[in-house]
């Protein structure tokens, strides 16, 4: 329930840089310093209250009202909108039936709707394009095309259709696009799409762009179909090819119209068709953009003697290569390079591989190593996978800019998990410390998997920094993701035990005396504390002999959780029964030590915080243990007076008040008690002004 917020280095200055190293820099500060759109403001309020303001069908799917009407731009822009936000289901999707809705530029990523939803809501429109990237197994591909295909304007007017990621299933035949006739635009990344239907798509009249990247594909001589036509093409990493080396040169020399080439492929694999791509000299000739990164044996020379004999080059992909290093990539003007040389390169690939988990890895490494050095903050590149690049800066940053807080924490838990070089380990943990906060409890329970598989490895790390007696920078990130992934969330507190956390935590409180470690260490038992059915997994002699020996530190927020710690345990008697003697002696010394504190609005090293209240309540109630119920109390002032505005409506929304008023009121309560209670409602009356008509407010508080 508890975490702590430590204040970072001295803030980097937010300046303008010049061109050479962030040449978009003004534009993204004007950007990002601009209010919303009103356009944006009110769908998102409509989207909001969309079951108050739609009626319901027989059938349970909403509809609009009737004398309601969308222009074309702005209908695309709500149903975007609605997918962003996840809200696109096979109840809200009905409201784009009919003709009040004018839809062009159709985007439902990642929806989880069904086939009979898609083509009531969408198929009718008069769609150019669709994008369909990952969305649930419930729309697969070949029910997608179908839907489509059912609207002769589409068939004869869809230019653009994105399926990344969409599913197949596993009985379906070839995949027949050949009724899209005006298709120009077409990518099945990540698809199950085979060599067979490659040869069905070629021979679309009008296809110019194709991304075939990551599918089945064996054999890419079909594309000699559409050689006169073929601008575009993107293969990246094409596991499943079968021709040689020369066969696929072959085919890529008769495509002559090519604008853009994409070869680009894991490093692990050690791909060298790209070295040999580079080693031709009548292949291309009107190529503008070559991506090649992820290949073998590629080095400045070859890479710069193609590009000079194609002048037109406008991009070049270098990333997870050995070029990219020598002056012609930096000096020569209108040439764009993805790589990781410098943050010019390193930029422009965090830009263009946002969906390639393994580029994204690589490009972030370097980013790592490269802002050590770094003392001024460029927008441009904030801008671009800004949670995982500011996570590395500044947490403020991680708290306060939003984006999907739920996808990132999946993500980076993943790769915690993958057992990278330790910079890489240091980064993913300590994003992952600062994006557990960013969750509520309900999304942290939706993460079972990744939550366990997380758990698990951070105390794997953190048993082998202390085996090492290494208390580094990521010890401390490690405890600090400990603590607040198991911050009011039973089934991480479960994980923590189950896989020897408190034998691991004895230990590192056995090896480090520094108080850093101390506090985040108690923190995390707090949270144990906090779980009914686990809390007496911790009346241990270990356990109990550290935190009744903590509870005398001089630093207070060590002694602060000590204390609370104690107060939850021997709250409940039930693991007490033989040995009741010592918890009396625990709730005595609990006592004296709370009395020896300085006031309750005093300053720790580090500030306190909470998401509820609630685990406080039971304590506030126990009036047979005023040791309890003071730390209880101690706590609570101490965030009241810190941050009144936040914790005082906290204390109305969970009902926490009137618990505070039966202490003031009590005949049987403890003075020292009472006395804080009357400060928190006093804080509350004078500095909650908008709770100000709440009953309370106008009761006498003394």
């Amino acid at each position: 329930m508890v975490h702590f917020l430590h204040p970072g280095l001295s803030p980097r200055t937010i300046a303008l840089p010049d061109a050479q190293k962030d040449a978009l820099g003004s534009c993204v500060v004007q950007e990002e310093a601009s209010p919303y759109s009103l356009v944006n403001i009110c769908l998102h309020v409509l989207i909001a209250n969309l079951e108050k303001l739609c009626s319901e069908r027989s059938d349970g799917t909403l509809c609009l009202p009737e004398h309601w009407s969308f222009p074309q731009e702005v209908a695309d822009r709500f149903l975007g909108v609605m997918t962003w936000q996840g809200k696109l289901t096979d109840r809200t999707a009905s409201i784009f039936r009919g003709n009040q809705m004018k839809l062009k530029l159709v985007n439902i990523q990642k929806a989880k709707i069904s086939t009979a939803a898609f083509i009531k809501a969408f198929c009718h429109h008069r769609l150019i394009e669709l994008d369909a990237t990952a969305v649930h197994t419930d729309l697969p591909v070949p029910d997608i095309i179908s839907g489509l295909c059912s609207n002769s304007w589409i068939q004869q007017n869809l230019r653009c259709l994105l399926l990344d990621s969409t599913s197949i299933p596993r009985d379906s035949r070839v995949l027949y696009f050949g009724q899209l006739t005006g298709l120009r635009i077409l990518s099945v990344f990540n698809v199950c799409f085979h060599s067979e239907d490659l040869a069905n798509v070629s021979q679309l009249p009008k296809l110019e762009s194709l991304d075939i990247s990551n599918t089945l594909v064996t054999n890419i001589s079909a594309l000699l179909t559409c050689k006169n036509r073929l601008k575009s093409l993107t293969m990246h990493y094409l596991k499943c090819l079968t021709m040689t080396k020369s066969q696929i040169l072959a085919v890529i020399r008769e495509l002559k119209c090519l604008l853009h080439l994409d070869i680009s492929d894991h490093r692990q694999l050690k791909s060298d068709l790209a070295f040999h791509l580079l080693q031709q000299k009548d292949i291309l000739p009107n190529v503008v953009s070559l991506d090649i990164s992820g290949g073998s044996y590629i080095t400045d020379g070859a890479v710069e003697l193609f590009i000079r004999q194609r002048p037109a080059m406008q991009f070049v992909g270098l990333l997870a290569t050995d070029a990219g290093y020598s002056d012609f990539f930096t000096t020569k003007q209108g040439l764009r390079v993805a790589g990781g040389v410098n943050m010019r390169q390193i930029s422009e690939a965090l830009s263009r591989y946002r969906n390639r988990s393994c580029f994204m890895k690589e490009a972030l490494y370097r980013l790592f190593t490269e802002t050590f050095s770094m003392q001024v903050t460029m927008p441009a590149v904030l801008k671009l996978q800004k949670n995982c690049l500011l996570s590395l800066t500044n947490s403020r940053i991680l708290v306060d800019v939003p984006f999907d807080r739920f996808d990132a924490a999946k993500f980076v838990m993943r790769w915690l998990c993958k057992h990278e070089n330790p910079k890489m380990q240091t980064m993913a943990v300590s994003i992952t410390s600062i994006l557990a906060l960013q969750l509520s409890p309900e999304q942290t329970a939706q993460l079972q998997e990744e939550l366990f598989m997380a758990v698990k490895e951070l105390l794997a790390i953190v048993k082998q920094k202390t085996t090492e007696n290494l208390d580094d920078v990521t010890l401390l990130f490690t405890l600090k993701a400990l603590w607040n992934l198991t911050d009011e969330s039973p089934a991480a507190c479960k994980h923590f035990i189950e896989n020897q956390g408190l034998a691991i935590f004895i230990q590192v409180l056995e090896t480090f005396s520094e108080s850093a470690i101390q506090s985040k260490v108690l923190g995390l038992l707090n949270n144990i504390a906090e779980v009914r059915e686990l809390s007496s997994k911790l009346v241990t002699e270990d356990v109990v002999k550290h935190v009744s020996s903590l509870l005398h530190s001089k630093e207070m927020e060590v002694s602060y959780f000590a204390a609370g710690i104690i107060a939850h345990l021997t709250s409940d008697s039930q693991p007490w029964m033989s040995r009741d003697l010592q918890r009396t002696a625990l709730l005595q010394d609990l006592y004296a030590t709370i009395q020896n504190w300085p006031s309750s609005s005093c300053k720790m090293t580090a500030l306190v915080t909470y998401r509820s209240f609630k685990a406080f309540f039971p304590l506030l109630g126990n009036f047979s243990q005023p040791e309890v119920q003071l730390w209880a109390l101690w706590a609570m002032y101490h965030v009241c007076s810190k941050n009144p505005s936040k914790y005082c409506k906290m204390l109305v929304e969970e009902e926490g008040l009137p618990l505070l008023c039966d202490i003031r009121e009590h005949s049987e309560a403890d003075p020292q008690a009472q006395k804080i209670a009357i400060s928190i409602l006093d804080d509350f009356r004078m500095h909650f002004v908008n709770y100000q008509r709440h009953p309370l407010c106008s009761m006498p508080l003394t």
